[in-house]
């Protein structure tokens, strides 16, 4: 027996390109309104091109604005978005534990 929903179904990729979308606006919201962690999540999100057009100059005025309260925003400049400086840290204790 056929779906016939199945034919009226948005693909999966579209649905996950507009929740990306969708969570840059939210952060975005929230970093203009003077989050330091949502700053550094939309500095990632530009950094990276995710949910936006990729723009490094956008993602690095992002993390100057987070590293006036924050100094540890400069570790996950290059991190995908998400990756936090505790993360970061904890990375740095790993390195260390190998040599």
């Amino acid at each position: 027996m056929e779906n016939p929903d199945r034919d009226n179904r948005a693909p999966l990729s579209d649905v996950v390109k507009d929740c990306v979308k969708r969570w840059f606006q939210d952060t975005l919201k929230e970093a203009e309104a003077g989050d330091c962690g949502m700053q550094v999540l939309v500095g990632q999100m530009y950094y990276n091109g995710y949910g936006v057009p990729r723009d490094t100059r956008k993602g690095r005025g992002w993390f100057t604005k987070a590293s006036k309260s924050r100094s540890s925003v400069w570790k996950v400049c290059d991190k995908r978005p998400g990756y936090n400086a505790s993360d970061s840290d904890s990375d740095e204790l790993n390195d260390e534990d190998v040599k």
